[in-house]
């Protein structure tokens, strides 16, 4: 089964300095927590690093247009180390955004939406007229290898990737196996070809969150106001763990456990998918005009009906690629990471069912990171570089053999129903630099108190990973009930929103057990 992305958090085109001598925290159980007033020391060959003065400009140039940023926002370049073990080689620029606080300024709150590989200038409109936007500076940034940051990771020309797309999914015959592996040490090769085995090496977490304490000096505060969305809190929870004396505060929004391994992971998505596709099929199904029936227990067998020709012949569109099996499924799991779109869901599967794809192409068009002029953002080639050097690979077969059967299992709307107990191994397996991360209960000291929000209904980073998570960092957990891929700021949650904002600009923990 294909890697999910877990962090879609943010639409797109949508998001302090202390001064106490020692600054006091409540704790899990009430009890105040002592952080060091003075962040940790930098070292004198990253000096030249944190000491760079960023020349703020108009963001022109910086994002695509249809993404373009309001007039008063600013962008700059900021400068880092490829290899922080090699300080004065070779370097990357990264592209950051910023809104100015509107009132008394208490420092910056820097926002990474997910993916990984998700542009983040955009963030910088989120929180847009609440006290957040009045005392901090909202700051985004694309993360080394994404977007507008230089180098950027590239693997696939835009005909390239439109011919990916449109290659029918091969069977889990011996046959089948081969050829998929083949074309992933295609895919792998071009990525090396065009961005180099140097930069690929140093595209992960491990290097991000060092990026994120230079940006936090060069943007002038003492200490780290953060909120990451699903991808973006493994960013946080990663720079926790390393820089614990650097935080002031931390909101993370549809939780990755760092605990987990990949396949556990997988497996859990699976079931977060499942979840949602049943949640819309029951809401669909309150309509007679219901494309999968008015039946909840037939939903999955009658979506099977719908999309199963396509491994065959793809539906007609106005654009002359058509829609294949991988693009309908695809636009299909983009549509369930918020019940926003269940009613474009419902468009696609109808139109589907009338033999047209139209509306399942834009979908997986807008999950892929492709524009209107046929040209891709490189979303998807940072997606595969990022995760392959952040996870351990799968390289025993029979691992990827049970791990596509339980897959099968836990979400059977996505079970083509061709499992041969075989599979592939994935891309990763033959990424040819070794990742850099392992799977781990984050346990640290010096941390101030944190907040994790987590949703019952989330798909992509499903409820217990939050709770999981909050408990590894001693973090207060804010239970959003809900069928939504993150909430914070684009949720329409007040309850959840007005508890953030408290905690941002008062570090005030949200009570114990809120519900909202």
């Amino acid at each position: 089964m294909a890697a999910v992305r877990s962090g879609c958090g943010v639409p797109a085109g949508v998001l302090a300095v202390l001064t106490a001598a020692t600054v006091l925290v409540a704790g899990c159980a009430g009890e105040a927590r002592e952080q060091p007033d003075q962040p940790a020391p930098i070292p004198a060959e990253l000096s030249r690093f944190y000491d760079q003065i960023p020349a703020w400009e108009s963001c022109a140039g910086y994002t695509d247009p249809g993404e373009a940023l309001p007039p008063a926002a600013q962008c700059a370049r900021i400068e880092v180390p490829v290899d922080y073990a090699d300080p004065a080689g070779p370097t990357a620029r990264l592209a950051v955004s910023r809104m100015r606080a509107t009132g008394d300024k208490i420092g910056s709150v820097l926002i990474n939406p997910g993916g990984p590989g998700m542009s983040g200038l955009s963030t910088v409109m989120l929180a847009g007229g609440t006290e957040l936007a009045d005392r901090f500076d909202r700051v985004g940034f694309d993360p080394r290898g994404v977007g507008a940051s230089t180098p950027a990771v590239d693997c696939l020309t835009p005909p390239e990737a439109d011919a990916e797309r449109a290659e029918p999914p091969t069977p889990n015959s011996p046959e089948g196996i081969a050829e998929a592996e083949t074309e992933n040490r295609e895919y792998a090769d071009r990525c090396v070809a065009r961005t180099g085995t140097e930069f690929l090496a140093h595209v992960g977490t491990r290097e991000v969150i060092q990026d994120m304490d230079i940006m936090r000096a060069v943007l002038g505060d003492r200490k780290l106001t953060y909120l990451g969305y699903s991808y973006g809190t493994r960013l946080g929870s990663a720079y926790a763990e390393k820089f614990p004396g650097n935080v002031r505060a931390m909101v993370l929004d549809g939780a990755i456990d760092p605990s987990q391994d990949p396949v556990a992971e997988s497996l859990r998505q699976a079931a977060g998918f499942q979840k949602a596709f049943d949640a819309y099929a029951a809401d669909c199904g309150r309509s007679p005009e219901c494309p999968l029936g008015t039946d909840p227990a037939q939903a999955v067998p009658r979506f099977r009906a719908l999309v199963d020709p396509l491994w065959n012949a793809p539906a007609a569109t106005t654009d002359p690629r058509g829609l294949g099996y991988d693009d309908a499924i695809t636009g299909v799991q983009q549509t369930l990471y918020g019940d926003d779109f269940w009613p474009v869901l419902t468009i696609g599967l109808t139109e589907l069912a009338q033999g047209r794809g139209d509306t399942l192409l834009q979908l997986a068009d807008m999950y892929n990171g492709r524009r209107d002029d046929g040209t891709y953002s490189n979303l998807t080639d940072a997606f595969d570089a990022i995760r392959c050097v952040d996870d351990p690979r799968v390289t025993d077969r029979a691992v990827a053999g049970r791990q596509d059967t339980e897959y099968r299992r836990a979400a059977p709307f996505l079970d083509d129903g061709r499992g041969t107990g075989a599979a592939p191994l994935e891309l990763c397996a033959q990424w040819p630099v070794p990742n850099t991360s392992r799977p781990h209960d984050i346990s640290v000291e010096g941390l101030p108190r944190l907040v994790v929000v987590s949703t019952t209904g989330d798909p992509a980073t499903p409820y217990q990973a939050g709770v999981d998570l909050a408990d590894q960092l001693g973090a207060a957990l804010i239970t959003h009930e809900g069928d939504s891929h993150t909430v914070v700021f684009n949720g329409g949650s007040t309850c959840v929103d007005d508890a953030v904002v408290r905690y941002l600009v008062d570090l005030e923990p949200p009570a114990e057990g809120l519900r909202c």
